[in-house]
């Protein structure tokens, strides 16, 4: 299993680890898994020999928490040794980098993101830490003598980045140096727009290859934040031929034991429209026959539809979208993508809004956090403005270029 939807699908029959374990979204201190004894999970959970986790830095360590009371409450059915145990006595293999995203907490500061990692967690004084030392890819018999030495001095500068050993400056009244310099090859120079400068580079005879899947596939922009991939988007979807399609959805307060009727009176329909909430499809998406999209929901992880699946579309429908997966174990297949109903979860607002919208957003550049599990050959980094990530996950979008 994985944290990640997109991580999951590079695993032989991957799952996700909120999905196997039946995690709960709302993690506390005092949750617990969905998982009871007597059902055919838990008696898998009895007869397994090795949990295998992949990219587990990036998920809360109250979710290792959860597990490990619930594994030590369904082991201890048999032998009740097993209560003292961490995770119940079963060998658990955590695969991931702390170098690249940690956990995401909501509006956290950078103390609370740290607090939220597995390091912080009761378990981790039972962990052993093996370290891999050896690059895989410099061990590659088609690369040229200069190839590997100009790839391993990046891998080199990449590490130092995560690791805190690249030299950096103080500004300002700033308390500790975290400006750094990136080298001048790796920069991409230009008098006009940026942002055409840099499609350019990325995307090299996109009018020619817009429908090509492995050349769509291999590269992305990478950015902090929506607002900058929007613009972005813009302008590539201006460049495509072909008429454009508005979607727009249908948003409604969701109806629950708290519902007021005067919401219908505070919150018009207008309002409910301009809510654009974070891994949450818009309002109004604009697409066009060719245009790359990502899903934002798990629809059939058996299909590879899952949460940062890349899709190219090839048929505008008016309730369906047919595409073709570009990501992930299921390449080259055709999928249908519905609009379905999705529920926010941001407890900015005094009540639950409705979308009904297709699941997706425009791709050819995402957030540095979507990028986490994703597999690019080339990539362009675009910080319009300062960039305030740690350097574990600054680290994780320029190792991509690896």
């Amino acid at each position: 299993m994985a944290s990640s939807g997109v991580a999951s699908l590079l695993l032989p029959k991957g799952r996700t680890a909120h999905s196997r374990f039946k995690i709960p979204f709302d993690i506390t201190d005092t949750s617990t898994c969905s998982v009871k004894r007597g059902t055919m999970l838990a008696e898998l959970l009895q007869v397994t020999s090795l949990i295998i986790w992949d990219e587990a830095p990036m998920t809360h360590r109250r979710c290792f928490e959860a597990l490990d009371t619930t594994m030590r409450d369904i082991l201890s059915e048999h032998n009740p040794m097993n209560a003292i145990l961490p995770f119940g006595g079963k060998p658990i293999v955590l695969g991931g980098d702390f170098r690249q995203i940690l956990p995401v907490v909501r509006k956290g500061s950078r103390s609370s993101i740290i607090n939220a990692s597995i390091t912080n967690s009761r378990l981790w004084q039972h962990v052993s830490v093996l370290k891999l030392q050896t690059n895989m890819r410099l061990l590659n018999p088609s690369l040229s003598g200069n190839e590997r030495e100009e790839l391993e001095q990046f891998s080199n500068w990449v590490l130092d980045i995560g690791d805190g050993n690249v030299p950096a400056q103080r500004k300002g009244e700033e308390r500790e140096a975290s400006w750094i310099t990136i080298p001048d090859d790796l920069l991409i120079h230009t008098d006009g727009d940026k942002i055409i400068a840099l499609v350019s580079e990325v995307y090299p005879n996109l009018l020619v290859n817009y429908k090509n899947p492995e050349y769509l596939a291999s590269r992305a922009i990478v950015c902090p934040n929506n607002q900058t991939v929007d613009e972005i988007h813009e302008y590539i979807v201006s460049m495509l031929p072909g008429e454009s399609v508005d979607y727009l959805s249908c948003d409604t307060i969701s109806k629950s034991s708290e519902h007021i009727p005067d919401f219908d009176i505070l919150y018009p329909t207008e309002f409910l429209n301009s809510i654009d909430a974070s891994n949450f499809p818009c309002h109004k998406i604009v697409l066009k026959k060719g245009v790359i999209v990502m899903l934002l929901r798990n629809i059939n992880q058996n299909m590879g539809l899952c949460n940062g699946t890349r899709l190219l579309v090839l048929e505008l429908g008016q309730r369906i979208l047919k595409c073709i997966v570009l990501t992930g174990a299921n390449i080259g297949e055709e999928v249908l993508v519905p609009r379905i109903a999705l529920k926010t979860t941001d407890v900015k607002w005094p009540f639950t809004l409705q979308r009904r919208q297709f699941p997706v957003r425009i791709c050819y550049a995402m957030t540095i956090n979507k990028s986490q599990g994703q597999t690019l050959s080339k990539v362009g980094l675009y910080l319009k403005k300062t960039c305030v990530y740690p350097w574990p996950t600054l680290c994780c979008c320029l190792k991509m270029y690896i």
